[in-house]
């Protein structure tokens, strides 16, 4: 769990928010939705990005998921975590407490899948066992995610562009160079301006305004704003897993989004077939959540384990993740294997 940063006040809370519905809007637009002066909105938010308590990249789309479950061996946790974190297509990673050491989500094409399995995870270090779960279909990714600080009016007045539920194929040899220039450098920097991107690519910028609205349009890029949860007031956050009847998988998907701190619910092929990562102010919140919501009725079993050190979200390092490079760059290791 991460504690609550006594930094952050509402205010800024407000403002990572309005960056979760729309991570390229201006300051601007973002005051304007808010009801708070520009040059306040302006500074506070550019305070939040330099410290990187919350970041905004683009996740250009690699088409098929997957989730790793990993168990390791005592003492090499964290490193199994890191390597997998760092690895190419890497979504999240979190480190858990219970049964399952580490969870990722990793962008996986067919062909890449064997090669993930029988190759990558298997380098990784202390690896006890793994498994693989493909993901059939999505309730709510992370980048749907809106908790409840906006008003309704508020995040409608941000709100752009609708976002695709379903899998998005990825960029492929359509993409021109121009569009490929483009989506790298949001990649690195969501917030770049139209007039930086036509620079990179080479076009002109009203080109470039053209070229990010038809990909974020299309879901070939989703530009996130990935901040820790315990920033916006929930320092408890859980993965569960869930079987039910395959007959009650949608019901229990829908009745699931009712909650808005359901950050992500996705369909997973295997003995649990929902796969849901929440966030809670409480632990007496989070039992509430697991004991008497109304989806609890619908299904057969539920594994639930907490996330103790998040290392990559919205295919962004977090500040641990960064951290524990630093220390291990500082102490002359290597970075050590990675997924991919």
């Amino acid at each position: 769990m991460t504690p609550v940063d006594s930094g952050v006040d509402a205010l800024d809370r407000r403002i990572i928010a309005a960056l979760q519905v729309d991570g390229r809007a201006s300051w601007r637009r973002i005051a304007t939705a808010l009801g708070e002066p520009e040059r306040t909105v302006a500074r506070r938010g550019l305070r939040l990005l330099e410290t990187r308590s919350v970041t905004v990249t683009g996740l250009v789309a690699g088409g098929d998921t997957v989730i790793v479950r990993l168990n390791c061996r005592p003492g090499q946790v964290r490193e199994a975590a890191i390597a997998a974190a760092s690895g190419s297509g890497t979504v999240f990673a979190y480190v858990l407490a219970g049964s399952v050491d580490c969870v990722a989500e990793v962008q996986c094409p067919p062909d890449r899948l064997a090669r993930l399995m029988l190759e990558e995870l298997p380098t990784l270090p202390g690896l006890v066992s793994q498994q693989v779960s493909p993901v059939l279909r999505y309730f709510r990714t992370v980048h749907e995610w809106q908790p409840d600080i906006l008003a309704p009016d508020e995040a409608s007045a941000l709100a752009r562009f609708p976002t695709p539920t379903e899998n998005v194929e990825p960029a492929d040899a359509d993409v021109g160079p121009e569009e490929w220039s483009i989506l790298h450098a949001l990649a690195e920097d969501g917030r770049r301006t139209h007039e930086e991107l036509a620079a990179i690519a080479g076009v002109s910028e009203a080109t470039a305004r053209r070229r990010v609205e038809a990909l974020t349009r299309s879901g070939m890029v989703s530009i996130r704003a990935s901040t820790e949860p315990a920033l916006l007031g929930f320092p408890v956050e859980a993965m569960l897993w869930i079987r039910t009847r395959p007959d009650d998988v949608e019901a229990v998907g829908r009745l699931l989004l009712d909650s808005p701190l359901v950050r992500y619910a996705a369909v997973v092929m295997g003995e649990y077939q929902i796969l849901v990562d929440v966030v809670q102010p409480s632990k007496q919140a989070l039992h509430e959540f697991l004991t008497t919501s109304p989806w609890v009725r619908r299904v057969e079993a539920v594994q639930s384990h907490l996330v103790v050190e998040p290392l990559m979200r919205s295919a962004t390092p977090t500040p641990r993740l960064r951290e524990l490079l630093d220390a291990r760059a500082g102490a002359g290791a290597g970075r050590g294997a990675g997924v991919g």
